[in-house]
């Protein structure tokens, strides 16, 4: 099997159709079916099942792409050696992001990346803590942002340390009462919660001081979390970094315990990165990391 094999078989997962796939590799969608049948023929198994929904991986297919990945990375790090070798900075990263560093730090720290390598593109990928960790592990993203908790057995840099604070309905205290909200007094309420792969980090705080909330709203993304809050059906803990972005009108106080995520990159194999890899990645750690 060719390179161009295993780019088509990746394009073809990663889009699920034949005719999208050749559109993006400039190729006919007769070329993209040739080469798929030629790969499944090699095999001796197949990869892809064709239906009205489009396609899909088979078992397979899917225990394979995770290599084919990584076929394909080694390919882009030796092109991008020989590029740096004849004195250029050229290739691509791929960066996977959760929502608030996203809104927060990726601009800035594109723009800041952009400005001293042109040559560099930056593909972006934005999910849960769940899919960027699965994203870094089965090599679809080089690097990744998460929580150092929700990391787990991925190798992590940590860059920041990010509050949790308490988010509560406007004026369900006094507006003279700023002190820390007590576990004791969380307990008083209903919650508004997120799905634990996006949010580990509160999960982990609320198990480790035994609370147990009650909630019948458990949602996926920040705004709609603080929403629901902003309509009295709850309360509910967020990262700092998160209510930058919250235009919803709320109050926010710290906790009691303090406690906070931290925040940093990640990479399965820190000690080897095509060098376009390696050049975001320090330039990450030499300009935003601050703990």
């Amino acid at each position: 099997m060719t390179l161009l094999t295993y780019q088509v078989f990746k394009t073809v997962a990663d889009i699920g159709s034949f005719h999208k796939a050749a559109d993006i590799l400039g190729l006919t969608p007769s070329a993209i079916s040739h080469a798929i049948s030629s790969m499944e023929t090699e095999l001796g198994f197949s990869v892809m099942t064709r239906g009205k929904n489009g396609i899909a991986l088979t078992n397979y297919g899917e225990h394979l792409l995770p290599y084919v990945n990584a076929v394909l990375n080694s390919d882009e790090s030796l092109q991008q050696v020989i590029a740096e070798m004849n004195g250029l900075r050229t290739g691509k990263v791929k960066i996977g992001v959760f929502s608030s560093v996203c809104t927060n730090w990726l601009p800035d720290i594109l723009r800041s990346f952009q400005e001293k390598y042109a040559e560099i593109t930056i593909e972006v990928f934005q999910g849960t803590y769940d899919e960027v960790a699965y994203w870094i592990k089965n090599g679809v993203v080089d690097l990744g942002f998460l929580s150092v908790s929700s990391a787990k057995d991925i190798p992590i840099e940590p860059l920041y340390r990010d509050p949790l604070l308490c988010v509560l309905p406007k004026g369900l205290r006094s507006r003279e009462d700023d002190s820390p909200v007590t576990i004791e007094e969380m307990r008083e309420h209903q919650f508004v919660t997120q799905r634990e792969c996006t949010d580990a980090d509160i999960q982990n705080f609320l198990k480790e001081n035994h609370l147990r909330i009650q909630s019948h709203y458990h949602v996926v993304d920040d705004l709609s979390t603080v929403r629901l809050v902003e309509k009295g059906f709850g309360i509910c803990l967020m990262p700092a970094l998160v209510m930058r972005d919250i235009p919803y009108q709320v109050d926010v106080y710290p906790i009691e315990p303090d406690a906070c995520r931290i925040i940093g990159i990640a990479a399965m194999n820190p000690n080897f990165m095509a060098p376009a890899v390696r050049t975001m990645y320090n330039h990450i750690l030499e300009n935003y990391r601050s703990v």
